[in-house]
């Protein structure tokens, strides 16, 4: 694949995407950065003693001048969220990280595309617009990305059928404020209600539309609560843009991006779809809403520019 990647934020997030990423071949590259370089070392020395067994891949631990020339940056770096605190929360402590590394890698990688997977995603998506100086379509945030897989997860539960038969996106903040139109959800190529309809199937009591909607919004918090911290389901995601970008196939995925009008919404990154390609965000993708899906997209992004305006970016 030939393609460089730089991983700010060695900690669980990080170490998993370059583990994701190495046994994906998604890297022939790859260096991971981290405040705690002994921490980092050990990671690249732990990934690159099973090198034998996957697809060709140099990875090391460094510093920001080992990342020079990186074709995509991600970053994961940032305080963790604790149990029962919201990614908002965490908003003002990590755009500060954010905006120290931004002189330090922008510098030695300023062609790269940059992925945002650190919490409030959105905010720091936003952030790094902000700060960097970069063109806003190099600037991706994972945003509800995770939450349309679980969304999927959860459908396919319900009507015990396999997630690619399940096609649905969570739009929005990733946060308290996302929602799913569930006028684009289809099951095999129909809508959802036409499958429900025909197969006799309601969506009620743990898998209605309210409790469907509360178990994506809320499953970060229940694995923190029980691990202490989520990291392999984002690590796929994250690798899945990383392919997207890397592969030459344009792919549209629900990320998150600064918006310049689209939906009538400016200045904010939230979720929507995006066409991604090897410069990033290639073109956002405006689907059909309803009235009130498209409230709440405005809800969102509405919640969104008064944390910003709150912290000052």
């Amino acid at each position: 694949m030939g393609n460089k990647i730089a991983i700010i934020g060695a900690g669980k997030v990080g170490a998993s995407i370059a583990y994701t990423m190495a046994v994906d071949g998604s890297a022939s590259e790859i260096v991971l950065i981290d405040i705690d370089q002994q921490r980092a070392f050990g990671e690249a020395m732990d990934i690159r003693q099973g090198a034998a067994f996957i697809s060709p891949l140099i990875i090391n631990s460094g510093d920001y001048p080992d990342a020079a020339d990186s074709d995509i940056v991600i970053i994961t770096c940032g305080l963790s969220r604790k149990p029962g605190q919201t990614r908002l929360d965490l908003a003002k402590v990590n755009t500060e990280i954010i905006k120290s590394i931004i002189p330090k890698i922008v510098s030695v990688a300023p062609n790269a595309v940059y992925i945002l997977v650190a919490n409030p995603v959105d905010i720091l998506t936003y952030a790094f617009c902000k700060y960097s100086g970069l063109p806003s379509n190099r600037v991706i945030g994972t945003g509800t990305l995770l939450d349309t897989a679980r969304l999927r997860a959860r459908i396919s539960q319900a009507f015990n059928l396999s997630m690619r038969n399940i096609h649905g996106i969570v739009l929005g903040e990733h946060g308290d404020t996302s929602f799913i139109p569930w006028s684009l959800c289809t099951v095999g190529g129909v809508s959802l209600q036409e499958f429900t309809s025909k197969e006799g199937i309601a969506l009620e009591g743990d898998y209605s539309p309210e409790e469907i909607e509360k178990y994506v919004r809320s499953s970060g918090g229940t694995i923190i609560a029980a691990k202490g911290a989520t990291y392999y389901a984002i690590s796929l995601s994250t690798n899945h843009i990383v392919k997207a970008i890397s592969r030459g196939i344009d792919t549209i995925l629900p990320v998150s991006s600064m918006l310049h009008g689209e939906y009538g919404i400016s200045d904010v990154c939230l979720s929507t779809q995006n066409v991604i390609s090897n410069c990033g965000v290639k073109q956002l993708l405006e689907v059909p809403l309803t009235e009130e899906e498209y409230k709440k997209l405005h809800i969102s992004a509405e919640a969104l520019k008064k944390v910003i305006k709150d912290i000052g970016i």
